[in-house]
């Protein structure tokens, strides 16, 4: 082969080269970008799985709120539904208590008087057994405190009484006895509250 041939052969196999790289390299720019289109096409799908699982934990959030807030809004109306019904005979029983007061006076009076039975201390008597049973069914209680210690929140003190018989704050009498309607107070029992005295040590 003659030296131009040779040269010739050179030239070729440069181009070729020339060639191949280029086409290389377009081939590598192709698929270095088909690889960033798939990895922002990934980013992107991940994004929104993110966006989607943050969404759905706050409806979980909103969900759970609101079924709270319907129990504590049934328990509210369950609880003045209760209410209602325990405490809708309240003002009626209010009107009865100075009936029972009356019967009470009548039958203490006899007492107090030493009378013999009658008829109508009987009839007063048994009329105000009756009375009291039946309020009770209704759950109105009577306040009977003779004897307790004072208690502000079912007594109304009158009076404060020296009694060395009887330990101090204790309830000695009552003018008015109280009532409670399902627990609640309705009255408070009108009472006298001994002062108690000192004890006297008589050794030398």
């Amino acid at each position: 082969m003659s030296t131009e041939e040779e040269k010739l052969a050179g030239a070729e196999q440069e181009v070729e080269q020339v060639i191949e790289s280029v086409v290389e390299g377009e081939l590598l720019e192709e698929v270095i970008s088909e690889a960033s289109e798939e990895i922002q096409d990934e980013k992107n799908w991940k994004a929104e799985a993110l966006n989607l699982a943050e969404q759905i934990d706050d409806l979980k959030d909103q969900a759970i709120r609101a079924k709270a807030e319907v129990q504590n809004m049934r328990r509210r109306v369950e609880q003045d539904v209760e209410k209602a019904h325990k405490f809708a005979l309240e003002k009626f029983a209010k009107e009865l208590l100075p009936i029972i007061d009356g019967l009470e006076k009548a039958v203490e009076a006899e007492v107090a008087a030493d009378n013999e039975m009658t008829t109508f201390r009987e009839g007063v008597e048994m009329t105000l057994s009756m009375f009291t049973s039946g309020v009770k069914k209704f759950n109105l209680e009577q306040i009977d405190p003779v004897g307790h210690p004072f208690d502000p929140s079912l007594h109304e003190a009158m009076s404060l009484v020296d009694a060395p018989d009887s330990e101090p704050n204790t309830v000695i009498a009552s003018m008015q006895k109280g009532y409670t309607l399902s627990g609640r107070l309705i009255r408070p029992a009108m009472v006298m509250v001994s002062k108690g005295a000192a004890k006297i040590d008589d050794k030398a």
